[in-house]
């Protein structure tokens, strides 16, 4: 081969393997700056429905929230759609959108997912809970003795969250946790309304410590039975509710 034509060629391949510009794919932008604001929307409105700061039978208008958020209604109806698919939330058609009610059938069957998956990860975290371990629940119980002084509501329910999670990353079952998360929604709408009861969050705080202390002993059979205790002390609180705001529960 000449060497001209070793040039050529060197030149021709170097041409086929140069990169060539990518244009801007603007649908597919677009279609992740409406799914990006679709999940905005839905977290928030799922963390104020949980919370209770969206209470059931409250209306949610799609145009208000549009405008609310600035977006287009396109992604505030997907939000709406997940949620009710979690069960937060109804659409009637010809009547509007609503937060749903709390379905006291489905809490029941939510506790004993909860009893026998936490279960699993209290067992094991008794079993294997290092001195370091134990001080991370021992910090976790303070925060809650500290938000319950102040009567934080929010801040409490987070931090008895953060124990739970904390016992399931103690087990090194993570996943549970993350499994448990929309399994117990209707728990979590439940408890924020026992919560403001007078000595309910002490009376949270007492269990845990219970449940801490037998973790700490590795006294394996104790600390399921409290975990067991702890979880079931929902129900009653649910039936109590029902009775006293029926517009909240079905």
């Amino acid at each position: 081969m000449s060497s001209a034509k070793s040039k050529k060629e060197i030149s021709r391949f170097e041409a086929a393997a140069r990169p060539t510009p990518m244009r801007a794919a603007k649908p597919r932008q677009a279609g992740i700056v409406r799914t990006t604001a679709a999940t905005a929307v839905y977290r928030e409105l799922h963390t104020a429905i949980v919370s209770m700061q969206l209470k059931p039978g409250n209306a949610l208008n799609e145009k208000a929230l549009a405008e609310k958020f600035g977006i287009s209604r396109t992604p505030v109806r997907e939000a709406l759609i997940r949620l009710v698919e979690d069960g937060l939330v109804n659409i009637y058609p010809q009547s509007g959108t609503f937060v749903a009610p709390i379905p006291t059938s489905l809490i029941p069957e939510a506790v004993v997912i909860r009893q026998a998956l936490e279960g699993a990860t209290v067992e094991t975290a008794a079993r294997c809970a290092t001195a370091e371990d134990v001080a991370k629940l021992d910090d976790i119980l303070a925060r809650q003795r500290f938000l319950a002084d102040r009567q934080d509501l929010n801040g409490f329910h987070e931090a008895d969250e953060a124990f739970h999670e904390a016992i399931a990353n103690i087990a090194g079952y993570p996943g549970i946790w993350s499994y448990l998360r929309p399994v117990k929604v209707q728990i979590d709408r439940a408890r924020r309304m026992t919560l403001p009861a007078l000595g309910r969050m002490e009376h949270v705080i007492s269990e845990h410590i219970i449940i801490r202390d037998a973790i700490a002993a590795h006294k394996v059979k104790a600390a399921c039975d409290a975990m067991k205790i702890h979880l079931s002390a929902v129900i009653p609180d649910v039936e109590q509710l029902r009775d006293s705001y029926p517009d909240c529960f079905v």
